[in-house]
């Protein structure tokens, strides 16, 4: 079987990976820019979310999404038992937001000022320039985090506001708003 043929579960981690620690590879990756996203949840105990800085696009046709979750966070039982998730990308006015839902699970959803439920019962934050409703087609366990895949059923876009916000992004450790974008 050639490298293009193997599945994608057949995944293998070589035995040498040449002397790389975890941290170094964290300090390389703090480097790149990433847009900010929360990822919001209902479960039998109520409502569930995080921050995500993963989100990428995956297929046009299907519209396929996809992000990243640790296996050490407090909201990955509650993803593994939810059918569907609400994927917010956060303006460049919303960092507090983004680090409420990267604080303990207790605290992301005490004020209720900032968000409401959908018909479907998911959480949805007020204010986000967009967010995408999308059903879960694959929770994959890899390496230490595992990689969900996201049909999106639905789109709620709030940029044609005016002034429409630029996206929140994450650069070594702190969030920044692009410049660029408003020059």
């Amino acid at each position: 079987m050639t490298e293009a043929q193997r599945p994608a579960t057949d995944f293998q981690i070589p035995d040498d990976l040449s002397g790389i620690t975890a941290d170094q590879y964290r300090a390389s990756m703090r480097h790149y820019p990433a847009g900010v996203t929360v990822v919001t949840l209902r479960s039998a105990t109520g409502p569930v979310g995080f921050t995500a800085t993963s989100f990428a696009s995956l297929s046009l046709d299907p519209p396929l999404v996809s992000f990243n979750i640790a296996h050490t966070s407090s909201s990955l039982t509650a993803l593994r038992a939810a059918d569907s998730v609400v994927i917010h990308f956060l303006g460049e006015h919303q960092h507090d937001l983004a680090k409420r839902f990267a604080r303990t699970a207790d605290e992301r959803f005490t004020d209720r000022s900032l968000w409401t439920t959908l018909d479907t019962g998911e959480p949805v934050l007020h204010g986000t320039p967009i967010w995408l409703r999308t059903t879960i087609r694959q929770l994959i366990p890899i390496g230490d985090h595992t990689f969900v895949v996201g049909l999106v059923t639905r789109v709620h876009d709030n940029t044609d506001e005016k002034p429409a916000a630029a996206p929140l992004l994450y650069y070594n450790g702190s969030y920044y708003r692009p410049t660029a974008l408003n020059d």
